[in-house]
């Protein structure tokens, strides 16, 4: 009887087991699943609801894309782009959604719904058209992502990007210091591309 009782328990803790690696199985292959179908999501994938913006150079090649994103805080604007310039370079929203190459004056001044002075490191700063400088690697290549927190992507607001005749993102020659007036010293605007 006793024989019985320990052949029984030692089955028991064999089918125990037997099902614990079981499980253990189909977890793993559900976290594989998971994994396989992440590597084939391209990575930094645009989503349809996007903003999408081309900017394009003085030749009227496109240099860059800007997917820009509502947020809670703020729109997110991720800018890939090729063919660049390499260096810091400024980066900003300007008030009027026209890029007429080759310099691309017509996009106006920063984008500045609330009259403040140019620069995060004006005391009384900043233009909600000023971004963080990107900087392009050697190769002429960039991906980055800045945040707007001044502005926003809802229309018939004050500070909306989508605002009646539109606005434009402009990168320029030179990095932005952040102070200097109207434009922090960023030099000429060498791509452009209107938000709308």
């Amino acid at each position: 009887m006793k024989k019985i009782s320990t052949t029984i328990g030692i089955l028991c803790l064999l089918l125990l087991a037997a099902c614990n690696q079981e499980e253990t199985e189909d977890t793993n292959q559900q976290i594989s699943n998971i994994n396989s179908e992440e590597e084939h999501q391209p990575v930094n994938a645009i989503k349809e609801s996007d903003v999408l913006v081309d900017l394009k150079n003085a030749e009227g090649d496109k240099v860059a894309q800007a997917s820009l994103v509502e947020t809670d805080s703020g729109v997110n604007i991720a800018l890939k782009g090729n063919n660049l310039p390499p260096g810091v370079h400024g980066f900003h929203i300007h008030e009027n959604g026209l890029c007429e190459a080759p310099d691309f004056k017509s996009a106006g001044g920063h984008f500045n719904p609330f009259g403040k002075k140019h620069g995060f490191d004006h005391p009384e700063g900043r233009h909600a058209g000023d971004l963080e400088n990107i900087e392009v690697a050697n190769n002429g290549d960039i991906y980055t992502e800045v945040r707007a927190d001044l502005v926003t992507l809802e229309k018939n607001k004050r500070n909306s990007l989508l605002k009646e005749g539109g606005t434009a993102l402009v990168i320029h020659s030179e990095a932005d210091d952040y102070k200097s007036q109207p434009s922090g010293n960023a030099g000429s605007r060498i791509a452009c591309g209107v938000i709308k």
